[in-house]
C-alpha cells in the first residue's frame, strides 16, 4: 500500500453521486408537498428550469428530447429524478435525459429503466449515448419512447 491510499478515505461515492443523492432527497421532499393535480405541471416547469441550467450542448440535447417525449409519448409525466430531467408512467421513472456534466462524462445519455418495453431476447441495451441529434437518431428516439411506453 503507498502512503497516498493509505491516507486516503474512500467512502464509496464520488461527489456528483452524493449530490446526485442530494437532488434525489430534495425532490421526494417537494413532491410530499404538492397536491396530485398540481404535480404534473410542477414536474414539467421542474424538468425545463433544470434542462436551462444545463451547458449548451446538453441543454441543446435534452430540450430536444423532452420535444420529442412529449410528441412520441405524450401519457409520460415530466419529473425530475436524481436532478435529472426523467419522465414517467403510472408514478415510476420509464426514461430519463443524463448530461454530459452530471458525473463529468463525455457524452449525454438517455436511459430507459426496467418498467421500459424494450425487451429483446436475452439481451438488450438500456442507455444510450447521445453526441447529436441528427433525423435519423431522432426517429430512433420516438421509435424506441413508444416503443417503451408499450
Amino acid at each position: 500500500m503507498t502512503d497516498t491510499q493509505a491516507t486516503t478515505s474512500y467512502d464509496g461515492f464520488t461527489d456528483e453521486e452524493r449530490a446526485a443523492m442530494k437532488e434525489r432527497a430534495k425532490e421526494l421532499k417537494a413532491a410530499g408537498r404538492r397536491v396530485p393535480r398540481a404535480a404534473k405541471a410542477d414536474g414539467e416547469a421542474d424538468v425545463l428550469a433544470k434542462i436551462a441550467e444545463m451547458a449548451e450542448a446538453d441543454r441543446v440535447l435534452a430540450e430536444r428530447v423532452h420535444a420529442l417525449v412529449k410528441t412520441a409519448a405524450p401519457a409520460l409525466t415530466p419529473r425530475l429524478w436524481y436532478g435529472m430531467p426523467a419522465y414517467a408512467k403510472d408514478g415510476k421513472v420509464l426514461c430519463f435525459f443524463q448530461s454530459a456534466q452530471k458525473f463529468t462524462s463525455r457524452y449525454a445519455t438517455l436511459g430507459f429503466s426496467d418498467r421500459a418495453a424494450l425487451d429483446e431476447g436475452p439481451l438488450w441495451p438500456t442507455a444510450y449515448a447521445l453526441a447529436d441529434l441528427t433525423p435519423a437518431v431522432e426517429d430512433r428516439i420516438t421509435a424506441l419512447l413508444r416503443r417503451a411506453v408499450g
